[in-house]
């Protein structure tokens, strides 16, 4: 089977990661308990008059998407695999307050159609006139990784030879309201730079857009090679470990193989529990985290999978994403952790290429 690269990312988050150049120089450290993107120039990458009738989800989508193709250097790819959580929640909030606001009458169909899961894979097949393989993944907090994986099959077996997968989810206010209800954020205002210590139930929210060219065929530009993913649906907090073991035996390493792990904390106090005890295992290793940076969302592991390809290119850590004070010469092999809530958990290996 033929091995697959990452060819290209481009990252809409909470930061200013839409920059080619940036990599976490100059950080937004916000003092609250949900936070929205930085919104690029949309009018830049999609004509005015179409960008007011996306959704926001769709927007981010879009132009993640064109960012990756450019830093590709290509003008289409072969299929397109998108993985979200919640879709365009925004369209649907619209659609369901409509209904209850015109007592089930006189009703447009245009936030229905929008808020389907798989709007924001057929808008950029429709701005690329992609008309090959075209995919949705909705499966929770592993939404990303199975369009990872999805993707990773087919350029092993040499279906295709690139794919542009992604990650994406957006905030609406209501169902902001319900997570708020049911614990599931912060109930106060928390920063950044103070997530991990502010020991509280539930988690600070964002959203974002990140996608990504995988190619099997290797090129001098690339970033790092797609080496495995794993997930599962439901894990108790003695068995991460376990079948960590069994996932690094599977590809051959042992943990001192490890040169950086990426671990989703994201300051939940009833399910940090799960990262701190594989981070113990890695007293000798660097370890890294993110959620402070880009907020929880469904597809936030696709924020680590673009932090992960950096810094195998780039061979360097910022100092806002360590987790401990351990350094390194040289990054080779990255894993990546993540799992939300004690479910959907999932192993993401990157190596250099």
């Amino acid at each position: 089977m033929k091995k697959v690269y990452i060819q290209s990312v481009a990252s809409i988050s909470a930061q200013k990661t839409f920059e080619k150049d940036y990599f976490l120089e100059e950080i937004e450290d916000y003092e609250a308990n949900v936070i929205n993107v930085i919104n690029p120039v949309y009018k830049d990458y999609i004509p005015p008059a179409a960008a007011r009738r996306m959704a926001k989800g769709i927007k981010m989508g879009v132009v993640a998407s064109k960012i990756a193709l450019h830093d590709a250097g290509l003008e289409s790819v072969d299929a397109v695999i998108t993985g979200t959580g919640m879709g365009c929640v925004r369209d649907s909030e619209k659609f369901v307050s409509a209904i209850i606001d015109n007592d089930e009458q006189y009703l447009t169909p245009t936030s229905f159609i929008q808020s389907t899961h798989n709007t924001v894979g057929g808008q950029i097949a429709l701005e690329l006139q992609c008309k090959g393989y075209n995919f949705t993944y909705v499966h929770a907090s592993n939404s990303f990784e199975s369009a990872l994986f999805d993707a990773k099959l087919q350029l092993e077996l040499n279906e295709e030879k690139n794919i542009l997968i992604g990650g994406v989810d957006e905030l609406g206010d209501h169902t902001t309201k319900i997570n708020k209800l049911i614990n599931h954020i912060k109930a106060e205002a928390v920063k950044s730079s103070e997530l991990l210590v502010s020991n509280t139930t539930g988690a600070v929210y964002g959203e974002g857009a990140n996608f990504f060219v995988l190619s099997n065929e290797k090129k001098d530009t690339c970033y790092a090679e797609l080496a495995s993913v794993k997930m599962f649906n439901t894990l108790a907090e003695e068995e991460v470990l376990q079948e960590f073991k069994l996932f690094l035996k599977e590809n051959n390493l042992k943990v001192e193989d490890i040169d950086l792990l990426v671990l989703g904390n994201n300051g939940d106090i009833e399910f940090d529990g799960y990262y701190n005890n594989l981070s113990k295992e890695f007293n000798n290793t660097q370890q890294a985290y993110y959620k402070h940076l880009c907020g929880e969302f469904h597809t936030a592991s696709s924020f680590a999978f673009w932090l992960a390809s950096k810094v195998l290119k780039i061979q360097s850590l910022p100092e806002v994403a360590k987790l401990n004070q351990k350094t390194i010469a040289t990054y080779k092999t990255v894993l990546l952790y993540n799992q939300y809530r004690g479910e959907n958990h999932s192993f993401t290996l990157l190596k250099k290429c």
